[in-house]
């Protein structure tokens, strides 16, 4: 659904995309094959732009599929880009192919989330990491963050809360900034107000720091995550699992060049083990 501002005239949101990627107009009008000068009269409002030039503007921009369809319908012209749900028969190859790429990914966790975080889809080493999160979070629909940063959720077994909370949130927010998404506002005021979850020793988690109380799973093999964790080449998830702490990295990827504001607005997110330990680990526990 294409959301349109009353009262809005597109040389304005132009300019804005413009500023919020600190983009000069000559520069952008080298970008697209225009003039300083009539950048400068779309953005007053003095010359109203064809389709193809708010197309070859917002490419330039990067902005984001869905707003490039509220651009064009503040200019006047009709959206250029469908929105197809995921359960449409034309969508069965892409729901197929993410569904063999998860599967071939384990025993490691891997998900696809949708534009707020929504789990579109999950493997056999994500629902292993869940085991334990009580069934009221884990009732459809799933969200990724709530998951993550609930204080019954996977929170009190992460072991490095403060950084991947910190670094969550900071992710959360590029990403209001960028597609302007009321919805993933929302849930980040949500989760951004969860309260702390305490530890088994019933201390407050967010409160400790990287060199904090080591948690009791952990102490037999302690020395040996700190050295993990020091020479980590990512900011690493450090999860409490089965009377052990299991080390991710994770990485995010996007499909090139979407046509569709689902398809572009799709993540997948996959968890590297960051040490042989965590990837024997999975390979003992996630059924082949």
């Amino acid at each position: 659904m294409t959301t349109v501002l009353p009262d809005t005239e597109v040389g304005p949101l132009l300019r804005d995309w413009r500023e919020q990627r600190r983009i000069s107009q000559l520069e952008l009008a080298l970008r697209a094959e225009s003039s300083a000068r009539h950048i400068s009269f779309i953005e007053t409002g003095r010359s109203r732009p064809s389709e193809d030039m708010v197309l070859r503007l917002a490419e330039q921009l990067d902005i984001p599929v869905r707003e490039r369809n509220a651009l064009l319908v503040i200019a006047g012209y009709a959206p250029r880009y469908p929105q197809t749900s995921l359960d449409d028969p034309a969508m069965a190859s892409l729901r197929e192919s993410l569904e063999r790429l998860l599967a071939a990914y384990e025993p490691y966790p891997a998900l696809v989330v949708d534009g707020t975080y929504g789990v579109v889809a999950a493997n056999r080493g994500v629902a292993l990491l869940l085991e334990g999160v009580p069934e009221k979070l884990l009732t459809p629909p799933l969200n990724a963050m709530r998951l993550t940063l609930h204080p019954e959720g996977l929170a009190p077994r992460i072991v490095n809360l403060p950084e991947w909370r910190a670094d969550l949130l900071a992710q959360m927010d590029r990403q209001i900034a960028l597609v302007r998404s009321p919805a993933l506002r929302e849930l980040y005021d949500e989760v951004a107000a969860y309260p702390a979850p305490a530890r088994a020793d019933g201390t407050d988690r967010t409160a400790e720091g990287t060199s904090g109380p080591v948690p009791a799973a952990d102490r037999a093999d302690g020395a040996g995550r700190e050295r993990d964790r020091a020479a980590a080449f990512a900011l690493p998830m450090l999860l409490e699992h089965g009377g052990r702490v299991l080390s991710f990295v994770s990485s995010i990827a996007t499909f090139n060049t979407p046509m569709d504001v689902t398809v572009a607005e799709l993540a997948i997110e996959t968890f590297l083990p960051a040490d042989r330990e965590t990837a024997a680990y999975l390979h003992a526990h996630v059924p082949s």
